[in-house]
């Protein structure tokens, strides 16, 4: 299997210079963006075509500073996901290249990628990082310290084993479209979303569909009829999988007593005729977000059982489409197609109070991650929100969690940084994998 990847860059400086720890206030000019590949159902979000809202009157719960510490550019595509591996942040785009930028000084550490669609999302176990990809495939890489090529890619699912053990029965192959039919164990279209739990890697497409995949030998268990429309979202906690959906459902699915297989546990039903583009859920598991194309960030609270679900909270977060979510102890950041970032102070009731909006990106923003605290400074009030955009940069910002006590962790931060780029030599690359690796 051919493999085409750059080797390792331990000695290169950012792509673009850090800047330096001002108070972000003001947002850039506008600018032309790459659209964004969409299926061709009409109640699918679509970045060009969306009706803009007058914001409604929200709870606020005082603002605080929020900080630019770096711009971070290298894609050739608009950057669609991200995912943190240990020390490291991955960046992947529609260029088809995925970037492995050190922690915390936020070098480019090296490079791959390689397929005939864009990357739409990955996620990472242990020591292999899996993306799937627009032409409908999800792709394995492995992190070897012995190889020159860091990152090299071992597989393809469905596997060619897979392949094989079922394409001579026509009881394996299903209905796609007209006259056309595919193996089951296939998606019939851009793969838009990975979720991993106990074992086995999920995969949500526009074909509508729910995959579950073991990890341990890469073999496709279930094809799940899961929505009406395209699923743009998957998360998996404590044992239920969400799916948000085009067609404003978000469903979840568990596993009943010994059963192998899933089945529905509920439906959140969302706002009429609006598409759900993101969902995710708290730490313990009780209550559901999930991101509207009408700007609108809904909430959930789950029963005991996680069986029945009441909405909690309903609020219009942004102009236009809510395009990404994610959550950091009790703050739950969201990017939008208005190219801004609000910040979210979540409640015990799981209502949300909103603490900032942080603005800079020239696209919308298509991806977001939160990392906690935990590089070059101790614990504290603080964390790092890395944002990737249609405007083919990837941002990283230091958020406050109150204000007051946080300028000297984010000094900190910065020192440390400064420390770790001046320290570089020529051992780095064999050092900073062995963290990745664990070893």
């Amino acid at each position: 299997m051919a493999n085409s990847l750059n080797h390792p860059v331990s000695d290169t400086a950012l792509s673009t210079p850090l800047l330096s720890a001002v108070t972000t206030t003001r947002s850039c000019s506008d600018t032309s963006s790459d659209a964004d590949d969409s299926p061709a159902t009409s109640c699918r979000f679509d970045l060009h075509h969306l009706n803009k809202y007058q914001i409604s009157s929200i709870p606020d719960c005082g603002f605080n500073s929020y900080r630019s510490l770096a711009v971070l550019s290298g894609h050739i595509g608009s950057v669609s996901c991200l995912a943190l591996c240990g020390e490291f942040i991955l960046s992947a785009s529609q260029g088809k290249d995925i970037i492995v930028w050190q922690q915390p000084d936020l070098r480019q550490f090296t490079k791959f990628g390689q397929g005939d669609g864009s990357v739409k999302a990955l996620v990472t176990v242990g020591t292999k990082v899996f993306t799937a990809h627009q032409d409908s495939r999800i792709r394995v890489w492995k992190v070897s310290r012995s190889s020159e090529n860091v990152f090299r890619l071992v597989d393809t699912l469905p596997t060619t084993k897979d392949y094989l053990g079922k394409f001579m029965k026509q009881s394996n192959y299903v209905q796609t479209r007209r006259h056309h039919k595919r193996l089951w164990i296939e998606h019939a279209d851009s793969i838009s979303c990975l979720a991993v739990y106990n074992g086995l890697i999920y995969s949500g497409s526009w074909d509508k569909t729910l995959k579950v995949w073991r990890i341990s030998d890469l073999k496709c268990l279930e094809s799940i009829k899961a929505h009406d429309d395209a699923i743009n979202g998957l998360i998996a906690s404590k044992g239920i999988v969400y799916s948000a959906s085009a067609d404003g459902k978000i469903k979840a699915w568990g596993k009943e007593g010994k059963k192998d297989s899933h089945s529905l546990k509920g439906i959140l039903e969302g706002h009429k005729d609006v598409s759900l583009n993101s969902v995710i859920v708290s730490e313990d598991g009780s209550l559901v977000y999930g991101g509207g194309s009408d700007g609108y960030v809904m909430g959930w609270l789950g029963n005991e059982n996680l069986d029945s679900w009441k909405i909690v909270c309903d609020v219009k977060a942004h102009q236009m489409a809510v395009l990404c979510m994610c959550l950091m102890g009790d703050y739950l950041c969201g990017g939008s197609a208005d190219k801004s970032i609000s910040i979210w102070k979540r409640e015990m009731s799981g209502e949300l109070c909103r603490v900032g909006v942080i603005r800079g990106h020239g696209g919308p923003v298509k991806c977001l991650q939160a990392s906690p605290n935990s590089v070059g400074v101790g614990s504290g009030s603080g964390f790092i929100l890395y944002s990737g955009s249609l405007d083919k940069s990837l941002r990283v910002w230091w958020v406050p969690k109150n204000s007051t006590g946080t300028r000297t962790e984010e000094e900190a931060f910065i020192e440390s940084r400064d420390r770790s780029l001046q320290s570089t030599d020529k051992n780095s690359t064999n050092l900073v994998l062995g963290k990745f690796l664990g070893l």
